[in-house]
């Protein structure tokens, strides 16, 4: 258990503990830890394989009645906010393009590269990983090293409920323009997702790959190459088309990432 830990959920079983000087401590501590990447929201034990460490979820919930709002100034643009934004890149070794906003809770590891673009609190962002243009990292989403998150990317926050798992797309993930990943998905390692692909907890993502359909939810397997799709389903009033994401194919784990990427785009035809 982290020295912090008991201190905090005892705040978040009775709230009247807020106006303790030694918990507003301990809880602006929490965001300091997070701000630097000394603890995490989530951790990860093995490949597809996360825990949730729900107390620090806690903490970033309870920071915001202790904080008062204030204004923010920044040249000739004025934000009214009870978060302020991050600083210190250039020390971090991070690359923050304007109008590339990040909330303080954060961590940002040295080598990513944040076009225009906004990250929010309790989100983890890996070395080597691009967050494109108007690409959004909700809060607590934790992404891995050398992800690409292409133009218009939403990744979804997922603050409350505390044991709830963010989501959390791993290392060497390529996610194409206009994706949408919420409600605590994990895209494993190394997969491809085209254009437009849209995944919640209850999407179905089915592998079209052998000879019969394999569905899963809430996770997209290591190296797959997704695109969008839809499957007929009744309803009272007739059938319909609802949206789904199709598995088309692998990216091959023998070669490099880069060429696998490329190659897995170009045989598949994905649209990113």
């Amino acid at each position: 258990m982290h020295p912090l830990q008991s201190t905090i959920e005892s705040a978040w079983e009775d709230r009247s503990l807020l106006k303790s000087r030694e918990v507003q401590d301990a809880i602006l501590e929490c965001i300091s830890l997070l701000n630097r990447g000394e603890i995490r929201v989530a951790n990860q034990r093995g490949p597809g394989d996360w825990v949730v460490n729900d107390w620090v979820k806690k903490a970033i919930t309870l920071y915001f009645p202790i904080q008062a709002m204030e204004t923010i100034e920044v040249g000739p643009f004025e934000f009214h906010d009870k978060i302020p934004l991050k600083k210190g890149f250039a020390a971090q070794g991070v690359r923050v393009v304007p109008h590339a906003l990040i909330r303080t809770g954060t961590f940002i590891e040295s080598g990513a590269i944040l076009m225009p673009s906004y990250v929010n609190i309790g989100a983890y962002v890996g070395s080597g990983t691009m967050v494109d243009t108007w690409a959004t990292v909700g809060s607590c989403a934790q992404i891995g090293r050398n992800v690409h998150l292409s133009g218009g990317v939403g990744i979804g926050g997922v603050l409350e409920p505390p044991q709830a798992s963010p989501n959390i797309i791993e290392d060497d993930c390529f996610i194409g323009s206009r994706c949408i990943v919420v409600e605590g998905v994990i895209v494993e390692q190394e997969a491809v997702l085209g254009a437009n692909v849209v995944i919640t907890q209850s999407t179905h993502i089915i592998d079209v790959t052998g000879p019969t359909p394999v569905t899963y939810k809430g996770r997209v397997p290591a190296r797959s190459v997704v695109i969008p799709g839809s499957y007929e389903k009744s309803f009272p009033a007739g059938k319909y088309n609802v949206p789904c994401a199709l598995i088309i194919g692998q990216r091959q784990p023998s070669t490099d990432k880069k060429v696998s990427l490329n190659a897995a785009l170009r045989d598949h035809q994905v649209a990113v």
